[in-house]
């Protein structure tokens, strides 16, 4: 079965297509990083026109990738949930369009549940159920994968999701945008002990997270510093950083391992690109006995194969759209049961 996906919730035009759920046909994407970079961030306006500009092309190059034609195509899938609501739009209503031209099935995709599936991809011998870490820039939730469409959230971001933690920490630090990237590269040549930086708690939610004081300490510590005269050490400022972030991150995702009696842990999302995010889990992972997939790197950040891969999974449980189908800018893995 070829699916042709769509996803366009943020800044990258990315159409790909998958056979069966396993096998990558064709993975396009069309990024905007340099026209964003100047401005420090997406700038939402921009996004979907670009959105507009490119998803035509990068559609057609999907297409010839795979050596498909439309004709070779059995479902259409989109990206319709969550992210910023004028480049969801411009995706789901060229899905609809190829759907309804075509009369072939739409298969709308949570966009937290694409990035899960993309550890399908990398290896094809994980089977839920097991417990997920998405961290991204607009997301952090730690996740029970109960089933392929079935999912628990146990834990989530209550401010900032790490990876916006991670680009506005960037920012002050005057790394350009995306900012993870930079702190990991700068964070390798650092000292990750020579801050002490605050890891904040949820009162009776301890499997929540929160950034926007980790943020806030960073941004205080160079402004104070500027304001003084001092230079600080900006490497070793970014690798404390980057130390503090992976510890929350996995310190809470290992403890709700055990709560929950999970033996396999997964991660997904942009911010599993980062090394250290990456290999502390790894450690702590291995030290408790527990089997980790991560995605290839290639497949952490926004792209259409893994929302191909979702699709697939859907469509196999009955999930269907028609052209009522619309986008949303915020919704809850919880909610999207099939």
């Amino acid at each position: 079965m070829k699916i042709l996906a769509i996803e366009s919730s943020c800044d990258e035009t990315a159409a790909a297509v998958v056979e069966d759920g396993k096998t990558v046909r064709s993975n396009i994407i069309a990024s905007q990083i340099e026209e964003h970079k100047k401005f420090g961030g997406v700038v939402p306006e921009i996004a979907s026109r670009r959105h507009c500009e490119n998803i035509l092309d990068v559609v057609t190059r999907a297409l010839d990738g795979a050596g498909c034609t439309l004709d070779d195509i059995d479902a259409f899938a989109v990206t319709y949930a969550p992210g910023l609501i004028g480049a969801l739009l411009v995706g789901t209503s060229f899905a609809k369009g190829l759907a309804m031209a075509t009369g072939k099935p739409l298969v709308p995709v949570h966009h937290i549940a694409g990035h899960i599936a993309a550890n399908y991809l990398t290896d094809s011998s994980l089977k839920p159920p097991y417990l997920c870490l998405v961290a991204s820039g607009g997301h952090s939730h730690i996740i029970e994968v109960l089933d392929y469409t079935k999912y628990h959230v146990i834990g989530r971001t209550r401010d900032d999701a790490a990876g916006e933690a991670f680009d506005k920490a960037a920012r002050v630090l005057g790394f350009p945008y995306p900012g993870g990237v930079h702190i990991d590269k700068a964070a390798r040549q650092g000292d990750p002990d020579a801050y002490t930086l605050p890891r904040p708690k949820i009162t009776g939610s301890e499997f929540d997270f929160s950034f926007s004081g980790l943020k806030t300490a960073v941004i205080n510590i160079v402004h104070n510093a500027d304001q003084k005269g001092e230079e600080i050490n900006k490497n070793d400022l970014a690798a404390s950083f980057q130390k503090t972030v992976s510890e929350i991150l996995v310190s809470r995702t290992i403890a709700a391992a055990k709560e929950y009696g999970y033996k396999t842990v997964a991660l997904a999302g942009g911010v599993s690109a980062n090394s250290s995010v990456r290999g502390l889990l790894e450690s702590e992972c291995g030290k408790n006995g527990f089997r980790l997939y991560m995605p290839t790197l290639d497949l952490c950040g926004d792209n259409a194969a893994m929302i191909g891969c979702q699709a697939y999974y859907d469509y196999l449980a009955g999930r269907r759209a028609d052209e009522s189908l619309n986008a949303a800018a915020t919704l809850s893995l919880d909610d999207i049961a099939v």
